[in-house]
């Protein structure tokens, strides 16, 4: 499975981007899609990801209310849009999808990445 995100950039405090990513290969292998981020200096952390037999979301507390996951499994795409963005927000972007039925949403049980996104928001 190739991932590529792309949708990043330079954004004000209170603003919004909206990112996506493309998957391709054997997709069919995916049971879930996801975003993680890394902040200079920081771990890379869950953001926010969607099941592909449930369509049920999950969401990182920071990013509760604010941010939205959405996906077209037909498509193999899923979308980020971001909302309410504030600087702690800036970092870059992670695609990622989980073969694994328990969805985790642990960059460990990750099995795909793709490159990454930068995403900034400015004060």
């Amino acid at each position: 499975v190739q991932l590529q995100a792309s949708g990043g950039g330079l954004a004000q405090t209170g603003g919004s981007l909206r990112l996506s990513c493309a998957a391709s290969g054997r997709t069919s292998s995916m049971y879930g899609m996801g975003w993680f981020r890394q902040a200079p200096g920081k771990e890379r952390e869950f953001v926010a990801g969607i099941s592909w037999s449930s369509a049920n979301t999950y969401y990182a507390d920071s990013v509760k209310g604010r941010f939205t996951i959405s996906g077209e499994n037909a498509k193999d795409m899923v979308y980020l849009q971001m909302n309410s963005l504030k600087p702690e927000d800036t970092g870059v972007y992670f695609c990622a999808a989980e073969v694994s039925r328990l969805l985790l949403w642990r960059s460990r049980s990750m099995d795909f990445w793709g490159k990454g996104t930068l995403v900034t928001v400015s004060s």
